[in-house]
């Protein structure tokens, strides 16, 4: 059975797959020879992060119960998107280096994201019990 999901998540999933197509390109064609070799494989490790968690959005909203546990990590993923993938987006770009100083708060919010969607699936197999 299909679980209800809000329009703003449903909005946010699509915005965060998108973005990380246009991000991906960008730095593909953009910013090739514009940067240094470095600063491009910074971008595209905030590429792989965001399209792997917006994946993840997608997955949760589809394949998750409805309830807090979902709630939580879909937000953590998000959340992690904008402090890990955006940290890096913006050193790739010349940002200051305390920057990265934000870079492992996105990677926290990441690995908490996938703690809280195993319990959310946990909560699945306790009810088929």
């Amino acid at each position: 059975m299909r679980q209800p999901v809000s329009r703003p998540t449903a909005f946010l999933a699509g915005f965060a797959g998108a973005t990380a197509v246009a991000f991906g390109a960008f730095g593909a064609h953009a910013l090739r020879g514009k940067v240094d070799d470095t600063a491009l494989a910074v971008w595209h490790t905030a590429v792989e992060y965001h399209f792997w968690h917006a994946l993840a959005l997608f997955a949760g909203i589809m394949g998750l119960p409805a309830g807090r546990a979902r709630r939580v990590a879909l937000t953590l993923f998000g959340v992690g998107i904008v402090l890990f993938s955006g940290s890096l987006y913006a050193l790739a770009l010349g940002a200051p280096r305390w920057t990265g100083a934000i870079t492992p708060l996105g990677g926290v919010a990441f690995m908490a994201g996938w703690v809280a969607a195993a319990m959310s699936l946990r909560n699945i197999s306790a009810q088929r019990e």
